[in-house]
């Protein structure tokens, strides 16, 4: 008999971490069948999604509450399916509020294996989610080393598969050239300016970036800045840019086919010389392109004092936290201004190699060089399923 997989995902990272999944159970098991909900790249895979994945793609509290009774219903309906088709297991992928109730209106009415793919962040904050998690969650396959004592204190299965940045391709030099030809950018140094990647951030730190850049190009205008948006807010980027300084560069995915967009932003990561970025998972990127970095990120004002009360690590930037340094240096909060912005990106251009050692450790430990990401959790699944 094949093997049965319900798998479901919410946005498009998920869908990635998905598709490569799927991939991987293909390989170690070819005669496993997939029902649930993905995206493009698990339907690549063969997946037959029950309902456009984008439905599920809602973030914040004000997109969330019109759409509230509708992503309700497809939790229950969701639930259902699962019900009526009794997969071997059903596998979740990040997207906590949707896969995390999904889950427990499963478990209360079987014993359908459950598996979630991304452990929250328990080491950060919050971290008696892990014992919630665990009312309804079997395995967790983490993208991080150290989380799994975490998760497995609370009572849940845990492997570390690897993190799917050591998956990613690396520009090539011939990539980087047809990349500086692109943009006019000659054999001029230039830094990376990533404010990121939805609405919210860009206004807070676009001003910020700009008026530390700023300064920064005063005292070295040998340096060109490149700011590769992100595809959802290309246009809000555009309009910031208008009071940086001039000849800056923006990178829009929208006017490229999407290999070339693709290749454009690999090319952007690996020939900076340095970057600035918003906190989250980017500085992995810029890891991977071995790219020196100052992380900043500027707080509403409640969410900075809540966090600065609850917050369990003394740094948010993962290269630190990977490779257990402190090298990255961070603005954050009320320290998110363009005059310290400014002085930590001069520190960095005096002495860019000192955060390379540290960077390919963090590479190391997410697994680069080992098996797959995906074939290593599908692996970890297969591994864990009761014997029949």
């Amino acid at each position: 008999m094949s093997l049965r997989v319900f798998i479901l995902a919410g946005e498009p990272s998920g869908d990635r971490l998905g598709g490569a999944l799927m991939a991987g159970l293909k390989q170690l098991e070819p005669s496993v069948r997939f029902d649930g909900i993905g995206g493009a790249l698990m339907a690549e895979q063969g997946l037959v999604s029950r309902f456009p994945m984008d439905e599920l793609s809602v973030m914040g509290l004000a997109e969330v509450l019109p759409k509230y009774r509708h992503l309700k219903r497809r939790i229950r309906e969701t639930a259902e399916a699962v019900l009526e088709t009794k997969p071997d297991v059903l596998i979740t992928i990040d997207s906590p509020d949707f896969s995390l109730r999904v889950a427990r209106l499963v478990k209360e009415q079987s014993d359908i294996r459950t598996v979630h793919y991304v452990a929250p962040s328990v080491w950060a904050w919050r971290p008696k989610r892990a014992a919630k998690m665990a009312e309804v969650i079997d395995h967790v396959l983490a993208l991080l080393p150290f989380e799994p004592p975490y998760m497995e204190a609370a009572g849940m299965d845990c492997d570390f598969v690897g993190h799917p940045v050591v998956a990613e391709p690396r520009a090539t030099e011939a990539e980087i050239a047809a990349f500086r030809e692109a943009f006019a950018l000659s054999d001029a140094p230039f830094v990376l300016a990533l404010p990121g990647s939805r609405r919210s951030e860009v206004s807070r730190l676009a001003p910020e970036f700009g008026g530390a850049l700023a300064g920064f190009s005063i005292a070295h205008p040998q340096y060109r800045i490149v700011v590769p948006a992100a595809a959802p807010v290309a246009p809000l980027v555009r309009e910031a840019l208008r009071g940086w300084p001039e000849g800056t560069v923006l990178v829009d995915p929208g006017l490229f086919d999407p290999s070339t967009a693709k290749a454009h932003k690999r090319a952007a990561f690996a020939g900076a010389e340095l970057a600035l970025a918003a906190s989250g998972t980017v500085s992995l990127e810029l890891a991977a392109s071995a790219t020196p970095m100052v992380v900043a990120y500027k707080f509403q004002w409640l969410t900075w004092q809540i966090m600065k009360r609850m917050a369990l690590i003394d740094t948010v930037t993962l290269v630190n936290l990977v490779s257990d340094t402190r090298v990255v240096p961070e603005c954050l909060g009320p320290d998110c201004t363009p005059q310290a912005i400014a002085a930590e990106l001069e520190k960095l251009a005096a002495e860019p190699h000192a955060q390379r050692e540290a960077m390919a450790l963090t590479m190391e430990r997410l697994g680069l060089g080992g098996e797959a990401p995906g074939l290593r959790a599908a692996r970890a699944v297969l591994e864990r399923l009761p014997v029949k």
